[in-house]
């Protein structure tokens, strides 16, 4: 009896697996069908590879704060460990117990444990935490923390492990050292803090290079050894003052490079002085410490290895192969090789990181995987129309620009294009065509809807991809090398100068950046669609950008051209030839530590450009104190479908839709109420601020929505602690101004302002509003929360308008009654259990349909998908039975047929009677 209760509890067990499996989330048969997910770790930092251990196993860690396992052979993210952002997350040490020395197997072990630990990390600074990890599972396994007494030095302190023992170094500039050592898994001090006087020591000339404390000062080294009973000055002549900075090698305690060559700290420490390379790393090849370098020389990449003690070539870990440019320089990491019969080093295996933030594994003089980590910190996205199919591109070809001048000739040249058309499609058949384009065989061709685009994303390390957006393939990349954010903190920018539906002109996108050592502008133009440099390629300018906008109106090449302003404001248009484009246009500038904002006006006279101010608004404050911390402006390709709203005694409420509105936040602090945050609707064609507003105990972090005639806004409120939402909706009122055409100049009365405030239930970390084509689809506003999620709010639950009670006055028919509190159901994520990590950029595009809106969100990782606000109301469904509605639609056609012939027979009848 007793093993039958166990048998049919068993096999309960395995129903309940099934059928607990099976459900995963709702509408299951849509997962991973319109949307897909990359999983980033973002630049790399430190990485150990091992290849000869029971699991082979790659550990790395990166610069967004994240430990992870890739495996060797596929690079795939086995696990990872998202700290958090910024210096509190900040990883100062990653230790694997496989690369200490043999001693440390036993020394303050855990109980129970045979060794110390299996990998260790050191993170942040207030408190710093210091871990021990089981690096197959990833699972945390012990942590003990310590607090500094003085947390502003404690940033810039550094870490090291020798010997079981873990150095905590806590550098005080200009004045002396702090090391203080304790028990790696334990947390217990050996004894009390040594300060070592250093009054040379400055944090641009320091580093720490393993158990050494070096500076460079002239040209001479000056290090002391940390774990010396008396440390003493180390002076070492380096002949010349080192042109690059100084940085530690890793594996070899005390050398340094200088210049791309080895240096060591003493006399004593032997070095290959003749090696020169930009990167170097040490391992282990037969039994033996092995110095390898990474060199790229004429577009190929050499990785050469040394033996460490006679600095003797193995020839065996030589590698060379092709190297594209679009990867920058590269780092070597780390490195081993698999132990074999042979040893001939074909089973080594190479880990390099890229300046343009990309991770390589190479072995046999190939490529074996890699990973485009740049796309962890994306910072613009577009989406590009995809061009024609080669037989529709000939079809507009044969038909563009030879408009009839009757019907007869008209209808001639149509016949005429079709017979060709067919007969392009005939050859096509038979394989006697010409052949496809590499774009028609790549799969990158426009469909009937418009959801099939080309995404363009730029990163923050200037590297920018194309990717299909259906399949997430990755067809170009290319790297800006030397660019960098603007001074003011603003990310370079992506613009689309011409799209795909000129046929048969190509697409034309631009990159607006900053050399990082002149300061002066960067432009880039390139074909979106291919890559390939276009119109003249990469241009240096002469000057400082500090605004730019684009042209409304297009040249005769489709081309919408550049509107630039420099630290003079003075002016420039790309290309020069649409100068004539930007009379009559109205530019302004915002200073966000002084608060300030200008208003310019272009005028083009005789064939030069010229700007003249036109209005000063000051945000500061009367004491000065108020900062700009967002300005936010409407997306420039928004379609408003609707002038108004119909009130419930069928008059209508019209909206305020001033394109020129520009909503400015500033922040200032207070002695009374702690933090203070000012709403400021300011248009910025005549200066005028449309609308002010203040929030007490209110602080960032801020995210703004701006759209038609409302403005949506998440900030924390300190007093209460929690998310709010704040919404604006303005009106101009029962008549309306002017119903064609909108003039800052002569601006209707001040607009009717309703307001209102919701509480959410989570940490906003963006927001974006969704957009079609022509506007007719309902509005919904994305919110990315901090736990990863992307919620679908439609507007109605964020609308100021919202009653209430259910019998107010002046209040919409059917419109739902206020409640603070806003829901967040879980079927209105949109990324249902694709979680993403950092959830920090949402940007969204309209599609062919009205009703589809495409999305894209980022963090460290990125999720592609699309959305329908208002479900797909101009779309078939996919089970839709054509062929039912096929044979009713024949049999109600011949039905009518055969009733108007029984009808007319019928009524000749009664006629002859």
């Amino acid at each position: 009896m007793f093993s039958q209760n166990k048998g049919l509890a068993k096999l309960l067990s395995v129903f309940m697996l099934v059928v607990i499996g099976s459900v995963n989330c709702l509408y299951e048969d849509q997962i991973k069908k319109f949307d897909w997910r990359t999983t980033q770790i973002g630049r790399l930092d430190q990485a150990y590879v091992e290849l000869n251990g029971f699991q082979p196993r790659l550990l790395v860690s990166t610069k967004e704060n994240v430990i992870a396992s890739l495996c060797p052979k596929s690079g795939e993210v086995l696990w990872r460990q998202v700290f958090e952002t910024g210096p509190r997350g900040s990883i100062k040490l990653m230790q694997l117990s496989s690369a200490s020395s043999g001693a440390d197997a036993t020394a303050a072990a855990r109980p129970g444990s045979a060794h110390g630990f299996d990998l260790l990390t050191v993170q942040g600074h207030a408190p710093a935490l210091i871990r021990g990890w089981n690096a197959n599972t990833g699972n945390l396994e012990w942590e003990w923390s310590l607090m500094p007494l003085q947390t502003e030095k404690a940033l810039s302190s550094m870490w090291f492990y020798q010997n079981a023992m873990i150095y905590h170094v806590l550098p005080v500039w200009k004045s002396h050292l702090e090391v203080t050592p304790y028990f790696a898994t334990s947390g217990q001090a050996t004894g009390n803090t040594a300060k070592i006087t250093a009054p040379w020591i400055s944090e641009e000339k320091c580093i720490l290079a393993g158990t050494y404390f070096t500076c460079i000062e002239g040209s001479q080294l000056i290090s002391l050894d940390l774990t010396a009973n008396q440390p003493q000055v180390i002076s070492k002549a380096l002949g010349e003052t080192p042109v690059k900075p100084i940085r530690a090698m890793e594996g070899i305690n005390g050398v340094i490079v200088v210049d791309d060559k080895l240096v060591g700290v003493k006399d004593d420490i032997p070095v290959c002085n003749a090696l020169r390379g930009n990167s170097f790393t040490l391992g282990r090849f037969n039994n033996q410490n092995v110095i390898v370098t990474a060199n790229v020389k004429d577009k190929y990449l050499n990785i050469d290895g040394y033996i460490s003690e006679s600095c003797q070539q193995i020839t065996e870990l030589t590698n060379s192969m092709p190297y594209p440019d679009h990867y920058g320089s590269p780092v070597i990491k780390s490195f081993d090789c698999k132990m074999n019969r042979n040893n001939d080093g074909k089973g080594c295996l190479f880990i390099t990181d890229t300046s343009d933030d990309s991770i390589l594994a190479v072995q046999q003089s190939k490529f074996r995987w890699t990973r485009s980590e740049a796309l962890a910190n994306i910072i613009a996205t577009e989406f590009i129309d995809l061009p024609l199919a080669d037989s529709e591109g000939e079809l507009e070809k044969e038909m563009k620009g030879k408009a009839a001048a009757d019907i007869v000739s008209a209808f001639i040249h149509r016949i005429s294009s079709q017979v060709l058309h067919f007969k392009s499609l005939l050859l096509h058949v038979i394989g006697l065509g010409s052949k496809p384009s590499a774009t028609q065989k790549a799969g990158l061709v426009r469909d009937a809807f418009g959801l099939h685009k080309m995404l363009v994303i730029l990163t923050k390390s200037g590297k920018v991809f194309g990717i299909d957006n259906m399949s997430g393939k990755q067809h170009w990349q290319l790297h800006l090398d030397n660019v960098e954010e603007f001074s003011n903190g603003e990310q370079m920018r992506l613009l689309i100068q011409r799209t795909s539906k000129h046929f048969p002109l190509h697409a034309l996108c631009m990159v607006v950046a900053k050399d990082k050592t002149t300061g002066n502008g960067v432009l880039y133009r390139f074909n979106p669609i291919t890559g390939q440099p276009a119109e003249g390629g990469l241009l240096q300018l002469n000057y400082q950008i500090k605004q730019l906008s684009m042209l409304p109106e297009t040249d005769t090449d489709f081309v919408k051209g550049i509107l630039i302003m420099d630290s003079n404001n003075k002016v420039q248009v790309y290309p020069e030839h649409a100068k004539s484009k930007a009379n009559g246009l109205y530019m302004y500038t915002a200073n966000k530590a002084t608060g300030s904002l200008n208003g310019f006006y272009v005028k083009y006279e005789n064939s030069q450009l010229t700007t003249l101010p036109l209005w000063s608004v000051d945000l500061s404050g009367h004491n000065g104190d108020h900062q700009i911390i967002s300005v936010a402006s409407k997306n420039p390709i928004e379609t408003v479908h609707s002038q108004g709203r119909v009130m419930p005694d069928r008059s209508v409420l019209y909206k305020y839709i001033n394109p020129n509105l520009v909503a400015v936040f500033t922040q200032a602090s207070d002695s009374i109420h702690k933090y203070l945050l000012n709403v400021y609707l300011i248009d910025v064609v005549s200066g005028s601020v449309v609308f002010s507003m203040m929030h007490r105990k209110v602080r960032p972090p801020l995210h703004v929505v701006h759209s038609e005639n409302w403005l949506a806004y998440a900030h924390y409120n300190d007093k209460v602690r929690r998310t709010e939402i704040t919404t604006i909706e303005l009106y101009e009122g029962k008549t309306q101004a002017n119903s064609t055409v909108w003039s800052s100049l002569r601006a209707p009365p001040m607009p009717l302002v309703e307001r209102q405030t919701y509480i959410i239930p989570t940490l906003v970390t963006s927001m974006r509003e969704t957009i079609t084509e022509r506007g007719i689809t309902s509005k919904d506003v994305l919110i990315g929360t901090a736990s990863g999620s992307i919620v679908e709010l439609p507007w109605a639950l964020l609308d100021p308008r919202r009653p209430i009670s259910s019998s107010s006055n002046g209040r919409e028919e059917g419109a739902m009654p206020y409640i603070p509190e806003l829901p967040l159901p879980t079927e209105n994520m949109i990324n249902y259990n694709q979680t993403i990590s950092r959830l920090n950029y949402i940007y969204t595009a309209p599609s062919g349909l009205e009703s589809t809106c495409l999305v894209v969100a980022a963090g460290l990782d990125m999720f592609v998908t699309r959305i329908s606000p208002s479900k797909t109301y101009d779309l078939l469904k996919e089970d839709f039975d054509y062929i039912l509605i096929s044979i009713v639609l024949v049999v109600l056609t011949t039905g009518s047929l055969v009733a108007k012939h029984l009808a007319s027979r019928k009524s000749l009848k009664q006629a002859w009677k």
